[in-house]
């Protein structure tokens, strides 16, 4: 299990740890229980957690025991962000996320053998407490002015908000889970990405000075950031959901592929569960050949299938080889192609009409004119069908699905259209 710490070490995975040596001899000394918590302030996970439930898959692997925890009392409260406060959802809601969170988290580990996964909600061991057992078993034992330093709560200090007493005790909640797993389950290890660094060590603090003979240790892992400057995990239609109803998996598989080439190694070596060698040589292929995109394939192709199966990545596969003309439109089943059609630009129609009008619409080309250029040039695709006709007028039989229109300018310039009356 030792050897785990140098692989996330190669990897990238540790951006913070207590003590590096102490917690390589407790590897060694025996199986290891750890923990990650994961808050239900929506109703799906996002590609930010995927960092953290992979690296639990990691090291599970490796032998460590996992619990994971889906905060339905951490839930709601919410971690303080640096910016506003949080709004607080209902009892019913958080519950009903943290059934859906669990359910996200549940395919990545296993749940059988010698180190089988525990999942855990820190309710459990929160709702019978009162007010004041709480203040006197736990806040008794955190200091108010090291509190204060923590980076989210001291930038919404000099805010004009400032930052309410709920949101200031999330810490003494987090801390208070380090101290009931390990004594319920003997964890020793918490997991987290670096952001939550304050959390982390206010856990160990507060079991060091209940259960002062614990050997305790906090790993986090660092925020993945863009090389563009824009933040990881975001695109113009917000964030990137683990829910194939909230990012359809094509969005999903095309946010993989459309990686900058400047960020892929960092995201393979985070995120892969390749070997060290293929790492490599995709990392060779893309400082040879960055157009060839292979390793930004393979990563797209790899995530999609732990997130949302094989046969849907395959109909991912096949919709984005369709729509450029590598494949037959006509066998892509509605739900596939809607999604990959919503990715690209698109319009609504109320009716039939000419090729050029409709690319003229859409925007592929500035005018009808342009657009008659395009047609005689060779150049303009409907379904996949190159269209030789300037006066060509769309038929209720091309429609795709009884609704869409593919429209292709020369080899990479897509938009959709979709009829929504004959």
């Amino acid at each position: 299990m030792t050897d785990i710490v140098d692989e996330l070490k190669w990897r990238g995975l540790i951006a913070l740890s207590t003590d590096e040596d102490a917690l390589r001899k407790a590897l060694a000394d025996g199986p290891v229980t750890f923990y990650c918590g994961f808050d239900p302030t929506a109703a799906s996970l996002h590609i930010g957690h995927l960092v953290q439930v992979l690296t639990m898959r990691r090291l599970q692997l490796a032998g460590l025991r996992p619990l994971a925890l889906v905060g339905g009392a951490t839930g709601q409260i919410g971690d303080p962000r640096p910016t506003a406060e949080r709004t607080l959802n209902d009892p019913e809601t958080v519950a009903h996320w943290v059934n859906r969170l669990r359910a996200q988290i549940e395919p990545f580990l296993s749940f059988e053998g010698e180190n089988a996964a525990v999942m855990v909600n820190n309710l459990d061991w929160t709702a019978g407490m009162s007010a004041i057992e709480f203040l006197r078993d736990i806040g008794k034992h955190f200091r108010v002015n090291k509190m204060l330093t923590k980076d989210s709560v001291a930038r919404r200090l000099e805010s004009e908000e400032g930052i309410s007493y709920t949101e200031f005790s999330y810490q003494l909640l987090q801390g208070m889970d380090f101290l009931e797993l390990y004594r319920r389950y003997g964890c020793t290890l918490q997991q987290g990405g670096s952001d939550q660094w304050g959390n982390l060590t206010a856990g160990l603090d507060l079991i060091h000075k209940l259960e002062p003979h614990a050997n305790v240790h906090a790993l986090a892992t660092p925020l993945m950031t863009k090389a563009d400057g824009t933040k990881f995990g975001k695109t113009e239609g917000g964030a990137v959901w683990l829910d194939a109803e909230m990012t359809t998996p094509y969005a999903f598989y095309q946010f993989w592929l459309n990686t900058d080439d400047r960020d892929i190694s960092t995201y393979m070596r985070i995120l892969s569960f390749k070997s060290r060698e293929e790492l490599e040589e995709l990392e060779k292929i893309t400082e040879e050949r960055p157009q060839a995109r292979t390793a930004q394939r393979a990563l797209a192709e790899e995530l999609t299938t732990l997130v949302h199966g094989a046969d849907q990545t395959a109909a991912v596969i096949g919709a984005s080889k369709a729509l450029f003309g590598q494949g037959e439109l006509a066998e892509l089943d509605e739900k596939t192609l809607t999604a990959a059609l919503s990715e690209v630009p698109h319009i609504k129609v109320d009716g039939l009409g000419p090729v050029v009008d409709l690319f003229a619409e859409v925007g592929l080309v500035a005018s009808k004119s342009a657009a008659r250029r395009t047609v005689k040039e060779g150049g303009a695709y409907v379904n996949n069908v190159k269209v030789v006709a300037e006066d060509a007028v769309v038929a209720a039989e091309d429609l795709l699905h009884g609704r869409w229109l593919v429209l292709r300018r020369g080899k990479k310039n897509l938009a959709a259209v979709e009829v929504t009356a004959g």
